[in-house]
């Protein structure tokens, strides 16, 4: 894939709703399909035990993550985002990110990076998010 194929797939994943991107976490992986597979489940899933401290919403669902690249190695890589630049969480999150992620069974050394392009909007979130946030 060249580099600009890869920055569009990057792009393209980052502006969709973690509804429509419940199964994405793009590899570059010579692992099993399988493994892959149940890698990116795992992951997901310690995503989804991370919650900002003052949104009662994990960040998975509140669309904070952008990326998650698992490598030949093992080796992951998040893409990630807050809600804004101020966040008084900014800190730690990108910490909690990377504990929750290390914490997957088979997952070598983890980077977590955050970014702010493109910019985190309410409309990352999926319903789940909408509904325990009340956001109808």
């Amino acid at each position: 894939m060249s580099e600009a194929d890869s920055a569009e797939k990057t792009a393209e994943a980052a502006t969709e709703k973690p509804a429509e991107a419940a199964n994405r976490v793009d590899t570059t992986s010579a692992l099993a399909p399988e493994e892959t597979e149940r890698l990116g489940a795992d992951i997901v899933a310690a995503l989804k035990t991370v919650y900002d401290p003052e949104i009662p919403a994990d960040i998975y669902e509140l669309g904070l993550i952008y990326k998650v690249d698992i490598k030949d190695d093992r080796a992951v890589d998040v893409q990630m985002t807050l809600t804004t630049p101020n966040c008084p969480a900014a800190g730690d999150l990108p910490n909690f990110v990377e504990n929750a992620v290390a914490s997957v069974p088979g997952v070598g050394p983890v980077t977590v990076n955050v970014i702010w392009e493109p910019p985190w909007t309410p409309d990352r979130m999926s319903d789940e998010a909408r509904l325990v946030l009340n956001m109808w």
